[in-house]
């Protein structure tokens, strides 16, 4: 491959171009302009090192092959292009010269000069003599970095978490070094980085970056130093779940900020000193009350370096009177007692049948809506208790109504008795039915009866249980003397009524006469009235008689 660099440095009228080391180099003549008429041939020439002229090839216009003159390591490295160019296989610095093409014509002679620099890219840099560790405030070698085998020379940057460093001559010095290899002539740098490290340090990254003109940036693998310095600080820490509960382990680890870390440390437990070695932890199992109070840990030569922690042991003592299954009489007293011995305030909540309460009901005179079960559940943070009693409240069967209607179709009768009592009554009718449904709810109970009677019944309800009996009668009649007491209530109606609209009609005829009488006074006509009054007065009683 061919690979060239032109360049023009000012003031000067030598043409430069770059050829990389080990490539083939490519020298311009001047710049494919060199095919003028009358060509008779092309020539390559050199300065030597001691400043001599050197032949290297001739090119005639008429012929294929160039013939090489050169009689030194260019004979078999050099050629000529078809543009007139001059090429130089395995590019090396011995080849940083000054190269002149002449061009012969039958009417002129020009030469072209051009100056060939090589150029060649580091290896990637590497960290080497690295520190085992560094010391905290102390200044130490941390490293020496080497870019190899460049042309011109690499130039290093120490780097701190992708920072430079810069040299202050104090806290960070730096040193750097070229070297030649007088085989190649290639150089290689090398940078010593002097540095005063601190705690913060444990965590930083160094590397180190080789710049060339051939670029790009190279950066070696990142370094990390154990940082050395001594104790400052100790920590204790309690390792367990929060709250810390009765029967729980708890681990005591103790910890301190020095590098490396110190193995061995003395524990303070309750007042008695407990000394561990290679290990930083100490162990309470099963945990109790007993158990709170201050424990310390410090460093084993040093006392006064030392850490403090307070564990606090979470109880939960609750009893609740009464608790199991409770068995009361209605209209009874129960009294409900709950106590309790906690770390902390305790939260308390009871439930029915597991339903929330707001707060425990009156049990001052018990109601069968009072049984059930009730839980208390008593709780601080990380502990809980439940605890419960089944109430049963108990009382002698008692009728509270017997009513009686009838179905919707007309013809059967339903009866309806009502009862309060518990356990749950028994019931029993005197007459055959159908018993068409039963509920019982809070004591309550509701029995329902159908019933066709064929005649006239007087029908009892009777409702037991183990603790006694009640019993109720309801007159249940028949449809036929039923539908006739209704049709007599008619009757009746009709003849009560006839009675009052005769006995409106006396009274108007009353009303009357008395106006009548009261109008013959004032105008002393006589009391008979007139002969047209007289027949108003028989066709109105008339009309009553009838």
């Amino acid at each position: 491959s061919l690979d060239v660099l032109v360049l023009y440095f000012p003031g000067s009228c030598v043409e430069t171009v770059i050829g990389l080391y080990g490539e083939t180099i490519e020298v311009p003549c001047n710049n494919g302009n060199n095919k003028p008429d009358g060509l008779i041939f092309t020539k390559w020439k050199y300065v030597k090192d001691d400043g001599s002229p050197g032949d290297l090839l001739v090119k005639q216009a008429q012929k294929d092959e160039a013939t090489v003159s050169a009689t030194d390591g260019y004979k078999s490295r050099v050629s000529i292009a078809a543009n007139s160019n001059l090429l130089i296989t395995q590019g090396s610095l011995a080849d940083q010269r000054v190269f002149t093409c002449m061009v012969v014509s039958l009417t002129n002679l020009k030469e072209y000069s051009v100056e060939v620099k090589v150029y060649k890219k580091p290896s990637a840099p590497v960290i080497k003599n690295k520190a085992k560790e560094l010391e905290n405030g102390k200044l130490t070698q941390l490293g020496e970095c080497v870019a190899e085998s460049a042309n011109p020379a690499a130039y290093l940057i120490w780097m701190k978490n992708n920072q430079p460093l810069v040299d202050d001559g104090k806290t960070i010095i730096i040193t750097s070094a070229i070297t030649k290899d007088p085989a190649t002539g290639l150089s290689s740098t090398s940078s010593r980085l002097q540095y005063t490290a601190s705690k913060e340090d444990v965590e930083s990254q160094f590397t180190c970056t080789a710049n060339h003109v051939m670029g790009p940036v190279q950066v070696s693998a990142p370094e990390t130093f154990p940082i050395h310095y001594p104790t400052e600080k100790v920590s204790l820490q309690v390792v367990s779940q929060s709250p810390i509960r009765e029967g729980d382990d708890v681990t005591l680890k103790c910890q301190a900020d020095g590098n490396p870390p110190p193995t061995s440390f003395n524990f303070n437990i309750k007042g008695k000193k407990v000394t561990v070695t290679d290990k930083d932890v100490y162990t309470l199992t099963g945990i109790t009350r007993a158990d709170t109070g201050v424990y310390k840990c410090s460093l084993l030569d040093n006392d006064v370096m030392e850490s403090t922690q307070m564990v606090t042991v979470s109880f939960l003592d609750v009893s609740l009177t009464p608790t199991g299954k409770v068995l009361k009489r209605l209209g009874e007293k129960l009294e409900v007692s709950l106590e309790k011995n906690t770390s902390t305030e305790a939260k308390v909540t009871w439930s029915k049948d597991n339903r929330k309460l707001d707060e425990l009901p009156d049990f001052s005179k018990l109601t069968y809506s009072d049984a059930g079960l009730y839980v208390c559940d008593v709780s601080i943070e990380g502990i809980k208790r439940s605890l419960s009693f089944e109430l049963t409240v108990e009382g002698d069967p008692k009728i509270m109504s017997l009513t009686k209607r009838r179905s919707n179709d007309g013809k059967h009768k339903i009866l309806t008795c009502e009862a309060e009592g518990s356990p749950k009554p028994d019931v029993q009718w005197s007459v055959n039915g159908t018993n068409d449904e039963t509920s019982y709810f809070n004591g309550k109970a509701t029995y329902k009866l159908t019933v066709v009677p064929s005649k006239n019944l007087t029908v009892s309800c009777h409702v037991t249980n183990k603790l006694g009996y009640d019993s109720r009668d309801i007159s249940v009649f028949s449809q036929k003397n039923e539908d006739g007491a209704e049709q007599a209530k008619v009757i009746v109606g009709v003849v009560v009524g006839l009675f009052l609209a005769a006995a409106l009609v006396g009274l108007i005829y009353w009303l009357y006469i008395k106006k009548t009488r009261q109008g013959t006074w004032k105008t002393g006509e006589k009391e008979t009235g007139t002969s047209e009054e007289s027949k108003k007065l028989e066709e109105n009683n008339h009309k009553a008689d009838v």
